[in-house]
């Protein structure tokens, strides 16, 4: 299961999973077992704000610190998603 980071952000970890590449960029946020079960999803739009698909377990400080971080870091956060995904940011126009 691809992390953005190895650690934790704001005691959650970061990732996405191989079998949704097939969506636009987003990320999902777990702090206990990485499944989409109880996880916050967020999809990640070409200026760095996100849309959140479900809060899962997270409190809205979580998510909005979490939105905070993504919001800082998605350019760097792109790059790893781009290594499984041809996929690109969430309500982008395809060209």
């Amino acid at each position: 299961m691809p992390k953005y980071y190895s650690y934790k952000i704001h005691g959650y970890y970061l990732y996405y999973t191989a079998s949704c590449v097939i969506e636009a960029m987003h990320v999902h946020a777990s702090d206990k077992r990485l499944t989409e079960a109880g996880s916050a999803k967020f999809f990640v739009k070409e200026n760095g704000d996100t849309t959140v698909a479900h809060s899962g377990i997270l409190s809205q400080r979580d998510i909005r610190l979490i939105q905070n971080f993504i919001k800082k870091n998605y350019k760097e956060m792109y790059l790893t998603w781009r290594e499984l995904s041809d996929q690109d940011f969430y309500g982008k126009e395809e060209g």
